[in-house]
């Protein structure tokens, strides 16, 4: 989730009737010959995200590309396109030449999901799987630890990894991965992972009250993987916080616990961000006057974006905050925040470098099956109190901390570990690793 102003696209997307195109399972939709009435449901799609942005991108110059040449190119790409994968790619590909971390394609629901049964994310310059999922192919080739020197005979850096992602699981979900791996003992080989699919599930009659049910607790469990979590040890509260989309009376809580301790970890790692009005209540929780968080600049002004405090139920006392490779938009305006008004330290790796200011927009296509898609697109650059953009540059910690090999196999977590001893407290890197265990999203 990115740092954006929140519309109903995802409740659309979750209730319109037939609102995907009719996928096949094992990734067959992507490989199969693309229909005309497909191809000319993704030229409606093309020209919708033309007019997004057209109409609403931050930077009417759009840093020099000719939108309207650029379409024209696309559109004649779609016209060759041979499967719906192609034609998928081919509109996504449209926004990428603008280089903006939160201005992307929102493709269609497809009717299965895939599970990859695994994670892997970045640790300075390098790619490690971080976590496999039991009874999935991954769990039985993959193991934390493993770095990861290709996948489907790409290399993964900081820069690529994310369109890599953004590609496997949006737009073309693949039955199979190659890794080519090299294990903590430095050995290297090669493997196949399989994807696992899982039927997606379908609009529910809600007048039965069984089925209604079964679609409120899949969603309870979904909403569970949100939740804050928070483990209070002698003078230390560490919080771990995994998106900015809380109410602020749930925060203005986890503050009042954090007001008995000297000391506040917030973990914000693998944090993607969230919405505008938490990450102000959030920073508000900490100082005792107002901030700037950035300068907002849209296409017609400039504004600053305040944070107000919330007055004495601050918490005053001394804040470290984690940050990794996944900490995205909000999570690194946060943490910039706190270095800038040298309000804490800040812990970990480098953040992803993903910070904008974007709307959610939706659109329809199709009349017999209609189906829903949509672009968010950027409607701000959001510019730091020292004249910088973390666009692409991200939040530096103020001490870098990387897991080893050794410690991701070991389930050992370092960075937590180091805060902790910062914080006064005693915790090894393997007590540390087990205090927020890795939760998968129910299949």
């Amino acid at each position: 989730m990115k740092l954006r102003v929140f519309v109903a696209f995802a409740i659309i997307l979750g209730i319109v009737a037939g609102a995907e195109i009719r996928l096949r399972a094992q990734g067959q939709d992507q490989q199969q010959k693309i229909t005309d009435t497909q191809r000319a449901q993704t030229e409606v799609m093309l020209t919708n995200l033309r007019d997004a942005v057209k109409k609403n991108y931050y930077d009417p110059a759009y840093h020099g590309l000719d939108i309207d040449a650029r379409y024209k190119t696309y559109k004649e790409r779609l016209i060759k396109a041979e499967t719906l994968g192609d034609a998928f790619r081919t509109v996504a590909a449209f926004l990428s030449g603008l280089d903006d971390s939160h201005t992307f394609f929102i493709p269609p629901r497809r009717s299965y999901r895939t599970e990859y049964g695994y994670q892997m994310q970045m640790f300075g310059d390098a790619c490690f799987i971080t976590n496999v999922r039991p009874e999935t192919d991954a769990a039985k080739k993959l193991h934390p630890g493993d770095q990861v020197m290709t996948l489907d005979g790409f290399g993964i850096n900081r820069k690529d990894l994310w369109q890599l992602e953004y590609f496997l699981n949006q737009l073309a979900p693949k039955p199979a991965s190659e890794f080519t791996l090299r294990d903590p003992s430095g050995t290297v080989r090669k493997e196949l992972v399989l994807t696992k699919y899982i039927k997606g599930r379908k609009l529910r009659d809600l007048t039965s009250s069984y089925e209604g049910q079964s679609l409120e607790d899949e969603e309870d469990k979904e909403l569970h993987l949100l939740r804050n979590r928070y483990v209070e040890r002698e003078d230390v509260m560490i919080w771990k916080m995994p998106e900015f989309v809380y109410i602020d009376s749930e925060i203005d809580h986890l503050i009042g616990l954090a007001r008995k301790h000297k000391t506040l970890i917030l973990d914000l790692r693998g944090d993607p961000g969230g919405a505008v009005d938490v990450l102000d209540h959030m920073i508000g929780s900490f100082f005792d006057h107002d901030v700037q968080v950035a300068m907002r600049v849209t296409r017609k002004d400039k504004k600053p974006m305040m944070a107000k405090t919330v007055g004495k139920n601050i918490f005053a006392g001394s804040l470290i905050v984690l940050v990794d490779s996944r900490s995205a938009s909000a999570a690194e305006l946060f943490a910039r925040v706190i270095q800038l008004e040298h309000r804490g330290t800040v812990l970990g790796d480098h953040s992803s470098g993903s910070v904008m200011e974007a709307r959610e927009y939706p659109f329809t296509a199709g009349m017999d099956i209609l189906i829903v898609f949509g672009a968010s697109v950027t409607d701000a650059d959001l510019i730091m109190s020292d004249g910088k953009s973390l666009e692409k540059t991200g939040v530096t910690p103020d001490e870098i901390v990387l897991p080893t090999p050794s410690q991701l196999a070991g389930g050992e977590d370092p960075v937590l570990a180091r805060a902790a001893e910062l914080a006064g407290i005693k915790l090894d890197g393997l007590a540390a690793g087990k205090l927020f265990p890795y939760e998968w999203a129910p299949l």
